[in-house]
């Protein structure tokens, strides 16, 4: 991917002046959540406790190993997944930066209540 990932874009909704260009990357960061198998992939990852290879999620998800594929580049590329490469298999995990960025995205409580 030639530009950067779409979560290091991304900044708090409650940031004050947030640009087009950040309310853009955010709005993608969303549309790649925006799918129940996507937010299942990472449900999954997240409780695995390590790398999950993509073929371990067809029978899980219930979905072919193409559309599970189609799935994990969607979240890889919005910067969500890391991808390591093992022979010809994909072991994907949770990249850290990313779910700290998100929640911080989420994070409104300085606004609300």
């Amino acid at each position: 991917m030639s530009e950067l990932p779409i979560i290091e874009c991304c900044r708090p909704l409650a940031a004050p002046g947030l640009s087009d260009a950040e309310a853009l990357a955010t709005a993608a960061l969303f549309r790649a959540l925006a799918d129940p198998a996507r937010v299942k992939i990472v449900n999954l990852i997240a409780t695995g406790g390590e790398a999950v290879c993509g073929c371990e999620l067809t029978e899980p998800l219930g979905l072919s190993q193409a559309t599970v594929s189609h799935h994990l580049t969607k979240l890889a590329d919005a910067g969500l997944l890391d991808r390591e490469q093992r022979g010809k298999w994909g072991y994907f995990s949770l990249n850290p930066t990313a779910l700290r960025t998100l929640a911080s995205v989420t994070d409104l409580e300085e606004v609300c209540c």
